[in-house]
């Protein structure tokens, strides 16, 4: 449990630091295997609504759609949208 106090507080503390909410561009490239695994992973740990996962829990609800945000146009920009959706309806997610 101290572990868990220590960890939200050092998470908080960079959160705080300065420069944290500057805009940074980040060219990546990855195949579209890689991103659709990325935007699964995120969403499998976004839709826990944290149970397993203490830094979710510190994590402000505005920075949690903006993962989202970002897995979605990802998804989108690799033309797998629909191909999620369609994989999403299959298992009843």
């Amino acid at each position: 449990m101290a572990t868990n106090n220590v960890l939200g507080t050092v998470y908080e503390t960079l959160l705080c630091s300065l420069g944290m909410n500057e805009a940074v561009k980040i060219d990546v490239k990855m195949n579209r295997k890689t991103v659709l695994l990325l935007n699964s992973v995120i969403e499998a740990g976004v839709n826990q609504n944290g149970e397993n996962l203490e830094l979710l829990k510190l994590v402000p609800a505005e920075d949690v759609v903006k993962l989202q945000e970002f897995a979605n146009e990802c998804l989108t920009k690799a033309g797998l949208k629909e191909l999620s959706d369609k994989m999403k309806s299959l298992t009843g997610k």
